[in-house]
């Protein structure tokens, strides 16, 4: 069985909702005829005929008491019958032709004998219509000396309520009709966004993310699910942009390595090239290519939701020293000066391979971009619990348009260069990702023609507490 649509649940909640209205309307109004006119009508009954029974009990069955039965017929639309013989009633007299009709059945004549007063509702024994009425006996010395008998049709009664009837009955038909017609416009408000964000979805589900859904003036929670439908529709897209983008740089960063080694393998064989010359390139782009491609498992790795960090408490200081003692030769090479600043107190807790991997990352790159003669600085700072390091160069900085993208996997400011400094433009995402696994916060500020300043924040340990767990 095929499942029902939200359209059709909600279309079915309405007509319920509009159908358990309408019968409860129809109860209602039923309720009202009986308390406030059958039942009122029976009250205004006894209240008369209480006044006339009291009357015979001063007077007795006096020519009075039947003038004041005569008076009340001629007042009210209620027929007043008073007889010093009940037979007749049993009989069905004075309204019935013959003597089988009864207008009160035996058990009735009973109770009227046991001085209790009776209510009838019932059809009329000769003009066939439903009678209202009730008989109040009339006692004397404990002996039923008569009864007055006082009746109405009830279709006159109905007719005092037929026009409020009408009128209710209209205000539930009306009540009925609101709710269908709010209903209405309550399923187009619901259903309209998600029929379109099924068919979004759908889209994206083919790949396409360009498709957005129309976010209505209410601010209501369908406003709020379509506007994170389209954020979500939006990211998507960045991300699908970010992908073929990244795939695209790892074709190209990935054949520009292979063609060098596939030219001077081709060389060499033809002996346009001199062997060792050859040789020399392919090592150095197959090591190009080695790089890259660890880079990337890295980043790979480190954005899984499931890696997980070897962390132990570090003296960052030390971390600081290993790290820039392996670029001592390099920094030599250029004449640059390498110089430290250090909280030797300061520890955190981190992945001692990983935190080395982005000081070697940040020393490379700092090295790389600073001219002869000039000085990188690592310096590490303690406040309120977080450790700060700054690597410092003197370079050319990156121009502020840049400066927000040089975190990007592949991106570099100056593509021409990219090549001779032999850099696969994942280090800075690399990072960037290490640092967040941490907890950390990773930012760069740079002045063109000034230098640059990466700059990290690592959560420290309680030194006090660490150098205590030595002790013991």
């Amino acid at each position: 069985m095929k499942p029902l649509s939200i359209g059709a649940k909600i279309w079915l909640a309405i007509g319920t909702a509009a159908l358990a209205f309408v019968v409860s309307g129809g109860f209602l109004i039923a309720f009202l005829y009986e308390k406030l006119y059958v039942d009122e009508q029976l009250g205004q009954f006894m209240e008369e005929g209480s006044a006339l029974v009291s009357f015979y009990e001063k007077e007795g069955l006096s020519e009075e008491l039947y003038e004041r039965v005569e008076w009340a017929n001629e007042r009210s639309r209620a027929q007043f019958l008073l007889t010093d013989d009940p037979m007749e009633l049993a009989s069905g007299a004075p309204f019935a032709a013959d003597e089988d009709a009864q207008l009160i059945t035996f058990e009735e004549r009973q109770s009227l004998l046991d001085g209790e007063t009776v209510v009838i509702r019932r059809e009329h024994p000769r003009f066939q219509q439903e009678l209202l009425g009730i008989a109040l006996p009339l006692i004397s010395e404990n002996k039923l000396e008569g009864a007055i008998f006082i009746s109405m049709p009830l279709a006159v009664v109905y007719e005092a309520f037929v026009d409020i009837q009408w009128a209710l009955y209209a205000a539930v038909l009306f009540a009925a009709f609101f709710v269908v017609i709010s209903g209405k416009r309550m399923t187009k408000h619901i259903v309209e966004p998600l029929r379109e964000m099924k068919a979004s979805a759908k889209e994206m589900e083919n790949g396409h993310f360009s498709k957005r859904v129309a976010i209505g003036k209410s601010h209501d929670e369908l406003a709020e699910l379509a506007h994170s439908f389209n954020e979500l529709a939006k990211s998507l897209e960045q991300v699908d942009r970010e992908r073929n983008a990244f795939l695209a740089n790892v074709a190209h960063e990935l054949r520009t390595p292979l063609s060098y080694m596939i030219g001077y393998a081709e060389g060499i064989q033809e002996g346009v090239i001199e062997r060792n010359k050859g040789m020399a390139v392919i090592e150095k782009e197959a090591k190009r290519l080695d790089r890259l491609v660890n880079d990337l498992l890295d980043l790979a790795q480190l954005e899984g939701s499931d890696y997980r960090l070897d962390k132990e408490a570090l003296p960052f200081a030390e971390l600081a020293r290993e790290a820039v003692a392996a670029f001592a030769w390099q920094a030599e090479q250029k004449h640059i000066q390498l110089e430290l600043e250090l909280d030797e107190d300061s520890i955190i807790d981190a992945d001692w391979d990983r935190m080395q991997q982005v000081l070697t990352n940040l020393l490379a790159n700092a090295i790389a971009y600073s001219p002869p003669f000039t000085t990188v600085t690592v310096r590490i700072t303690s406040s309120n619990g977080w450790a700060e390091m700054v690597v410092e160069d003197e370079g050319a900085g990156i121009p502020e348009a840049d400066l927000s993208s040089v975190q990007k996997r592949f991106y570099r400011v100056k593509k021409g260069r990219s090549r001779q400094n032999g850099g696969t433009g994942l280090g800075l995402a690399i990072v960037q990702e290490i640092v967040a696994k941490h907890g950390g916060d990773f930012q760069l500020v740079s002045q063109e023609g000034k230098g640059t300043k990466a700059i990290i924040r690592i959560k420290e340990i309680d030194v006090g507490a660490f150098k205590e767990g030595e002790q013991r």
